[in-house]
């Protein structure tokens, strides 16, 4: 007999607002025990000095994790100019210092540079291993981990007006896209949006961009407004867990499983397909009224497409279609 798993079956996406200050994993942590559920995840590890979206998977949504983390994200950063820092953050030592200070037009000039598909080198200072170590423990020890070019896609790339800036930066500092009182020009940071797909750092973003500026530059405040469909127009603080009442309804806390779904196709099912799907055994669209429910639902023949298979309106199952032939990737117990 197998061991009781601790906690209530909770299904669902939590749209959490993640303060600065607190890491990914601890914030998980404290919705989870709110909760009391069983199983969680989240969508994508946001730095502690970042705020904003952490998308929360509580059991079954765990399986969807990483159409959560493949989504496009939309984050908004404050980048100061003329300092280069061992972590690319505030965080950091300063290692490098420039007396220059880009102007808006040299700033609008090299966006460009930084959209569509682009190479980075992530920063020393994060979790990717090498070999079999995680690059951060191994800076934190002395060493000059070597991290490897990746290609990372940027949807898009703006520099926002001094009066869209990040509210954490203090404007006694004159830090938010404005003129540095040194120069006629200059300015001493600028406040960016960036629209981009998974795997990108902004803070290598913020590094290369100052470097094409002929300068240094580092992340000095970043927020993230958006993961795919999960926004901070219906995010929940922290704090509201913090302090949930213990008679807070749950569906006004957990989104549907679906949420991270809208993009791909959903196939509803009848008894018996449904019955052979949730047992393992494949589907065979053979006919062509069967053949015509794929059409609808937007599937072509001819190429493999990942859909949902959902009975009497309830998620059951990712699925994989690939001409007539279906089969269960992953069995959703709702």
């Amino acid at each position: 007999m197998g061991r009781r798993k601790k906690g209530l079956p909770v299904h669902g996406w939590v749209n959490l607002n993640k303060p600065a200050g607190i890491g990914s994993t601890q914030a998980l942590a404290i919705v989870r025990r709110v909760l009391n559920a069983q199983k969680a995840g989240h969508g994508g590890t946001l730095d502690p000095l970042a705020d904003g979206i952490l998308p929360i998977a509580l059991g079954e949504a765990t399986k969807t994790v990483n159409y959560a983390m493949d989504a496009m994200k939309t984050y908004r950063f404050t980048v100061t100019w003329g300092e280069q820092r061992s972590t690319d953050d505030g965080e950091g030592d300063v290692i490098a210092t420039s007396d220059k200070r880009p102007s808006k037009d040299e700033i609008l000039a090299v966006l460009p540079d930084f959209t569509g598909d682009i190479s980075q080198v992530p920063p020393k200072f994060s979790a990717i291993k090498v070999d079999g170590e995680r690059a951060y423990d191994l800076a934190r020890d002395g060493e000059d981990p070597e991290l490897k070019v990746r290609q990372v896609y940027i949807k898009s790339l703006v520099l926002c007006p001094p009066d869209q800036g990040d509210s954490r930066v203090e404007r006694s500092s004159n830090a938010n896209s404005i003129k540095d009182p040194s120069t006629s020009l200059g300015m001493t940071s600028s406040v960016f949006e960036c629209t981009c797909g998974k795997g990108t750092y902004i803070r290598a973003l913020a590094r290369d961009i100052a470097l094409k500026l002929g300068t240094y530059g580092y992340v000095s405040a970043l927020s993230r407004t958006s993961v795919g469909s999960f926004t901070l127009d219906n995010a929940i603080s922290l704090d509201f867990f913090k302090e949930m009442p213990d008679n807070t309804p749950i569906e006004d806390i957990v989104l549907p499983l679906e949420t991270v779904l809208d993009d791909i196709p959903a196939l509803a099912l009848r008894d018996q397909e449904a019955s052979r799907l949730k047992h393992g055994n494949p589907l065979s669209f053979i006919a062509k009224p069967d053949m015509d429910r794929l059409s609808v639902i937007g599937i072509k023949p001819g190429q493999p497409q990942t859909a949902l298979a959902t009975y009497e309106g309830r998620a059951l199952a990712l699925i994989e279609v690939d001409g007539p032939e279906i089969k269960a990737l992953r069995v959703l117990n709702l």
